[in-house]
């Protein structure tokens, strides 16, 4: 099988990031942006997808923390839209839901190579950790705008903290399965011919 991977950098007056993704990693995850609780998710994203993920960014956090988490999605979503090339191959379509205590997430995706997101809930507090809560959700869009993913996502609680990472993980377990290699499979999975 080719190597799925990419490496991305983005520069802008607002940030300076670099990523580097390997789909079919082990998990391995080294990340810093400044915001302590953004990388904790980060690393779950890797952890939970068996992405291999190193993401470093010099972002304006005196501002706050809106452009580093924007960045990011976006960096990482050309990441994963390199890395999977012509997309032949792939499962495509999965959905996924992840309990953390009380809370639960779901994200259904389709590698589709159409940007798409939606998302149904709100979060419980206002911030987590130096991360604004409504971040959680525009990272997801950053992400499927960019990867060329369409992505359903929602989530209930009565914690953020448990929200955002039931979210997050959940991201990570249905991308995870969308990715994989069908091995039944030497085409890309579209009537079209191309996704």
């Amino acid at each position: 099988m080719t190597e799925r991977t990419a490496a991305v950098t983005r520069e802008t007056a607002e940030t300076e990031i670099e990523v580097v993704l390997d789909i079919d990693g082990d998990g391995d995850a080294t990340v810093e942006t400044g915001i302590g609780f953004f990388d904790h998710m980060l690393t779950a994203v890797a952890t939970h997808g068996l992405f291999d993920l190193t993401v470093h960014c010099d972002g304006d956090l005196e501002v706050d923390d809106h452009h580093t988490v924007e960045d990011v999605a976006i960096t990482l979503g050309t990441a994963f839209e390199e890395a999977l090339g012509e997309k032949r191959a792939i499962r495509r379509f999965a959905d996924r839901r992840v309990p953390l205590d009380e809370a639960v997430a779901e994200v259904v995706v389709d590698v589709s190579g159409r940007p798409y997101f939606t998302f149904d809930g709100e979060f419980s507090q206002a911030s987590v950790g130096g991360m604004t809560s409504h971040m959680a959700r525009h990272f997801l869009r950053s992400l499927a705008t960019n990867a060329g993913l369409t992505v359903h996502a929602g989530v209930s609680g009565d914690n953020a903290h448990h929200e955002i990472e039931a979210l997050f993980k959940c991201l990570a377990r249905a991308l995870d399965d969308a990715t994989r290699v069908d091995d039944r499979r030497s085409d890309t999975p579209s009537t079209k011919g191309d996704l």
